[in-house]
């Protein structure tokens, strides 16, 4: 079946079948209303469950046809107006362009003999990153499959940083300390709005949740820095060694952008490790009117961007820099057959050399499409526009006597949950498990109708509903309406609920 293979003799048959599918997918996009058709899980698993893959149909047309019932109908569509759910932004075309072509070419940028233009193309944004974020002329890093990923990178690092200089200190102090012994010594210190990769990273590194420090956040869900000194200060009382500091540039449940200006002085005067996790405020380097919010990331050892989230880049497309490009030896192993030693001594610009990937795309290819198309004071508008959507979101909840929203944001996510008014309950008011379940039912049944998708967090043990604002065409008439059919459901549940009690 040599005719399925992309090359010189199938050219014209890849052009023909890539059109056909753009076109559906066009054609989709163009006839979408509604965010989600609302399918459930028993209604799909069926169907897909249901096809015999070792019967294939021969015709791209028909596999297109069936891929319409499989995926195209059914999937959540990102580029919608009422999708306020996860941190998942609609992509722009020039990142789009960009997939195509990487798709078709195929490189992989692990070694230079397998990408050439593509790894120079990668290392000139991680450059131009880095001058962004203000890193210095050492920094370096390479791209990555997403934030955790980028996080376990940071803190392996971090981790090896710490063991090479608590280890030479006791050398030097004339004792001697091995990496087994000192491992279970080293803590992380992270807020407690901070993303679930931070523990999960520990884990993998063999350190152990427990390694993990939560830190408390203020009343605007940012790192209490005053309680973190006094966590890094019982480290050192207790023998404890301060390997990390992860500070967070966008929370994932509250966009809260920790004190960076603080938290680098801290970990500064602790010999800590400064990692920026910047996933979701990225965007912010490349916004016009509010860099001015990521002030202090300069400081950072390490710092993770996440461009599918605030550069409008289809995933995956993210990357790990370091303020060092030294440290990155810490992920560095030559093998014979890939990149042996000599090929460093030589200068030969091997990206595996710095990643805990070999195999990897080239996802650089969709940022520099973009850059080279819009430039980045269209990226960084197009988030300013969400940023100023969710501010005027918030003056709507705020003074929405139904609901409840937790915080002013600094970003564009809004935390917030229905509250009964006194004519829907009962004297006491329906009880806190009741209002909880509410919550959850709201965005259950906003879900099955397919009318809109909203998120949901626990916010001090309760639930709370969210909206992650990353469309810019998003309006402010979307939010109400999609807050009206909240209430809606909300109110159903509880009337009916009430009922049942009395």
């Amino acid at each position: 079946m040599r005719s399925h293979l992309l090359n010189e003799t199938t050219a014209d048959e890849y052009r023909r079948t890539v059109t056909e599918g753009v076109d559906r997918v066009a054609a989709k996009l163009a006839a979408t209303r509604r965010p989600h058709t609302g399918i459930s899980v028993d209604e799909l698993a069926p169907v897909i469950g249901g096809i015999d893959l070792d019967r294939p149909l021969g015709d791209a047309a028909a596999a297109l046809d069936e891929l319409e019932d499989v995926y195209l109908r059914d999937a959540v569509y990102f580029h919608h107006p009422r999708y306020l759910g996860h941190l998942n932004c609609p992509v722009v075309i020039p990142a789009v362009v960009g997939e195509a072509v990487l798709s078709a070419v195929n490189s992989s940028l692990d070694t230079w003999d397998q990408s050439i233009g593509g790894t120079l193309i990668e290392r000139r944004l991680i450059d131009w990153t880095a001058r962004r974020i203000g890193l210095g002329e050492a920094a370096d890093g390479v791209f990555t499959s997403g934030g955790s990923q980028s996080n376990f990178h940071a803190l392996l690092l971090a981790r090896d940083e710490a063991c090479r200089i608590v280890m030479k200190r006791a050398l030097d102090a004339g004792s001697e300390l091995t990496k087994a012994e000192l491992l279970p010594k080293l803590r992380i210190f992270t807020s407690e709005a901070s993303h679930f990769s931070v523990q999960k990273s520990a884990a993998m590194l063999g350190l152990g949740y427990e390694a993990v420090i939560s830190v408390p956040v203020d009343r605007n869900r940012r790192m209490d820095t005053s309680l973190l000194a006094l966590e890094l200060e019982n480290c050192a009382a207790e023998g404890l060694f301060p390997m990390a500091v992860v500070a967070t540039a966008g929370t994932t449940d509250f966009g809260s952008i920790d004190p960076l200006p603080e938290i680098a002085r801290l970990t500064s005067e602790h010999s800590a490790w400064m990692h920026v996790d910047a996933a979701y405020g990225c965007g912010l380097l490349a916004s016009p009117t509010r860099r001015h919010l990521l002030t202090g990331i300069e400081h950072a050892d390490s710092v993770t961007v996440d461009y599918h989230k605030s550069f409008f880049q289809p995933v995956s497309s993210s990357a790990m820099l370091v303020r060092d490009r030294d440290t990155l030896r810490h992920a560095t192993y030559h093998a014979d057959y890939l990149n042996p030693r000599r090929m460093a001594e030589e200068r030969i610009p091997n990206q595996v050399d710095k990643s805990i990937q070999t195999t990897r795309r080239f996802d650089a290819l969709k940022l520099w499409m973009t850059l080279r198309i819009m430039g980045a004071d269209a990226v960084g508008s197009l988030f300013d526009e969400v940023v100023g959507l969710a501010a005027a979101g918030w003056e709507i909840l705020d003074a929405d006597p139904r609901f409840e929203v937790v915080v002013r944001p600094q970003l564009s996510t809004l935390v917030f949950r229905y509250l009964p008014t006194a004519a829907a309950d009962d004297a006491a008011g329906p009880r806190p498990e009741l209002l909880d379940e509410a919550q959850l039912h709201a965005r259950k049944a906003l879900f099955a109708s397919g009318e809109a998708v909203v998120a949901g967090t626990k916010v001090d043990g309760k639930q709370y509903l969210k909206f992650t604002l990353l469309n810019p065409q998003t309006t402010t008439a979307d939010i109400t309406a999609v807050l009206d059919l909240v209430a809606a459901h909300a109110e159903q549940f509880l009337g009916e609920s009430l009922a049942v009690h009395h």
